[in-house]
Order: structure tokens, then sequence, then C-alpha cells
């Protein structure tokens, strides 16, 4: 019976611990989403790293993040080496972690950061893939017909590589949010900044057709709101969506790489840099808040360099067999 009641006492303790945690957790989330603006997708990652260690603390008697060390969060860390996670998520854990902690001192609520003296995994940048330019054309010449889905999907796909949208992006875009006339847009991306993109003349084209000739078909009564691509249901169409439809004429052009929106966004700065463009003109663009994210994309353009002077160069084909019509290695 003593057992039982110790038990329930420790129980009681890291109940009490788990909803200390959770307050500053909340409060901190609630920063992000106020303040900041970041995505719902972004701030329910955050959401369950921050729980995720807080259990763990809580589990090792830790009361609360104001009293936390770095060697208890140390540890938190370390219990995940030896997990399934991606180097990319152990870094995003860790990227919680130091904001929350940085959040707490710039309130007041701790005197230092704990998590200052943290290190974590290096991620290699991964070169982004791309579509050749006649990948491209082959992409947004799949959609034939004038069928209001064919005209919806030409400018799904026009809009995407003309003007290198995030598919959320394109998703949540508004009427009022294009001047097809001056042949640009407004959209809002990460952390609800604004910029202004460029849309070009094919790509307004498409849209004027599917605007005037095709959007009404897809308006419903009391569902359908000012979003310029829509759904048969005459909502908004989804992230899900897109990704099906990029997918579906990537496979009836005959693209065999594997085929996303993201995909079309990195062909549009790749060939952009590859035509002249300055980077940071392409930075805006893209909406990157640092250049060294834009920056990925010279490496791209200095790999094709490197591949076709591989491929081309004469000093790079593979040696010809040597001269033996006279007995000799010299060349008549």
């Amino acid at each position: 019976m003593a057992r039982l009641r110790q038990v329930s006492k420790a129980d009681r303790e890291r109940s009490k611990a788990s909803a200390a945690f959770a307050t500053d957790i909340d409060g901190y989330i609630g920063f992000l989403d106020l303040e900041r603006g970041l995505s719902p997708h972004t701030l329910s990652g955050y959401q369950t790293d921050l729980d995720q260690c807080a259990k763990f603390l809580a589990r090792h008697g830790a009361a609360d993040w104001r009293n936390v060390t770095a060697g208890e969060v140390e540890a938190w860390i370390h219990s995940l080496g030896g997990t399934d996670y991606t180097v990319a998520s152990l870094a995003r854990k860790l990227t919680a972690l130091r904001g929350l902690s940085r959040h707490l001192v710039r309130e007041e609520l701790r005197g230092e950061d704990f998590t200052e003296l943290l290190t974590g995994p290096k991620i290699a940048r991964r070169i982004p893939g791309t579509l050749t330019e006649t990948e491209v054309e082959r992409l947004l010449a799949a959609p034939v017909g004038g069928d209001p889905i064919s005209l919806r999907d030409r400018a799904i796909l026009e809009l995407f590589y003309s003007s290198g949208l995030r598919v959320s992006e394109l998703g949540g875009l508004m009427l009022q949010q294009i001047d097809l006339k001056e042949g640009f847009l407004r959209v809002f991306g990460k952390g609800s900044k604004e910029r202004v993109v460029p849309v070009g003349g094919r790509a307004v084209a498409a849209l004027e057709t599917y605007i005037t000739a095709a959007r009404g078909h897809f308006v419903k009564p009391k569902k359908t709101g000012s979003a310029i691509f829509l759904s048969e249901r005459g909502t908004a169409i989804s992230r899900k969506m897109l990704w099906v439809i990029v997918k579906k004429y990537a496979k009836r052009a005959g693209i065999e790489k594997p085929v996303k929106p993201h995909l079309l966004r990195h062909s549009f700065a790749t060939h952009l840099l590859g035509g002249g463009a300055d980077l940071r003109a392409i930075q805006e663009m893209l909406g990157h808040a640092n250049l060294a994210t834009t920056q990925i994309y010279t490496a791209v353009e200095e790999k094709r360099l490197i591949d076709q002077h591989t491929k081309f160069h004469p000093r790079n084909k593979a040696a010809q067999p040597r001269n033996r019509a006279h007995g000799t290695g010299e060349n008549p």
C-alpha cells in the first residue's frame, strides 16, 4: 500500500512538471504565431518537438523550463542518437529548443540561455534537382484541350514555372493579389512577408484564359471565395491536389525523374541563373530571407557546367586506340 502511494505521488509530481513545461511552450508557440507569423505546419512541428523534450525532462526529474540545465537538455539530445530521426529532424528539434530558451531569456523568465553551448548535427546541403528546359516544355504542353480542368491545370503549371512560387503560395493565391495587365503578383510567403513576383507572358496568357473561360465552371454558391485556383467542389485547391496535378502531367509528359511542385521552383531559379539573372534578384523573387539559401543554385549551375565540360571537351573523351598500321605507336 505504501508503495502504491509512492507511485501515485511520483505520478502527481510528473503531472505538475508537465503542466509547468506546457505553459511556457504554449506561450512560445503563441509568440511565434502572432509575432513571427510562422506557418501552421512549422508551429505544429515545434510544438511536437518541445512536447517530446518536456516529457523526457519531466520523467528525469526536471521541474520546468525555467530551471532546466544544459546537461539535462544534452541528455535528451543524446537519447535521440540511436533513433530513426534524420539529421534534418534532429536539427529542427534543436532549433525549436534554442528558440524557446532565447524566448524565456527575452521575457526575463530565465537568466541565461541553456542551449548556448549545445552543438547540433551538421546538415549536408543537397544540390536541388531540376528539370531541363526541354523537360519543362514537355510538362507545360501536357495539359491538352480547352475544357475547364485542362485550362486550370495549364495555368497552374505555367505559373509554378514562371514565378517560382511555393505550393502553399500558389494554392492560397487570391484574385486581388494578381495584376495581369502589369504582369506581376503580390504573394505572402514565410513569416507573412509580402513580396512582388513577376509573371511571364505565357503564364499571363494562360491565367487570363483560365479566369475568363474556365474558373466560372468551378464556382459554387456559398462555397467559393476569391481564391484563383478552385477544386471541383468550388473551394480553394489544396496542396495535396497541386501535387497530384504536377505528378499527373509529368507522367503524361514521359518525365522519368520524380516531379513535384518544388522541383518547378528549383527549375525556375536554376534556369534564371543559367540565363544570367542576378542572384539577389532571384533571392527576392523566391522570398529567401538569407542569400546563402539562394546560393545553393550556383552549385547547380557549376555542376551543369562541369558535366558539359566532361561530356564535350575533346581532352575528356576516352583515349583513342593507338595506330599500329606501321608497327609503331606513332600516328601516320
